[in-house]
């Protein structure tokens, strides 16, 4: 399998900038995690509010746990409560059951690690991840 490298994450990260700035979003966070659900790479915008890393960061972090785009733990939040809640214990809180989080696949469907984003509607913030992640040559799972 091949390894997420910094200078990838870096791209997913000034990719989903450049969409955020095209679609003249509110200022994001990025989380970029290996797929260990280890930091490979973290920028705030300007005029981000605080908290911004930990969101970011656990929407990533859930799509990780769950090997599917943080939509599916919203949905999945809805009609299932006890599972997400359950997860959120079993993590130590670190889950974000939102959209924005988007997990990185290669040319074979293997996970290389996921990308949070904060700071817009979880729309918006999913659709920046997605821009990224597709910048950098990988493709892009919302679940």
């Amino acid at each position: 399998m091949t390894e997420l490298t910094l200078a990838q994450a870096n791209t997913i990260i000034e990719a989903a900038f450049a969409k955020a700035s095209e679609l003249k979003l509110k200022p994001l966070s990025v989380a970029v995690l290996d797929a260990g659900g280890h930091l490979k790479a973290f920028q705030k915008q300007d005029g981000s509010s605080m908290l911004r890393f930990e969101i970011a960061s656990g929407k990533a972090y859930g799509a990780l746990a769950v090997g599917a785009g943080s939509r599916w733990l919203n949905t999945t939040a809805g009609e299932r409560p006890h599972f997400v809640q359950a997860l959120s214990a079993m993590s130590g809180g670190k889950i974000v059951p939102v959209p924005g989080g988007v997990l990185i696949r290669d040319e074979a469907g293997a996970i290389l690690g996921a990308v949070g984003i904060s700071g817009d509607t979880s729309d918006n913030d999913e659709t920046a991840a997605a821009a990224g992640i597709e910048a950098a040559g990988f493709t892009a799972d919302k679940g």
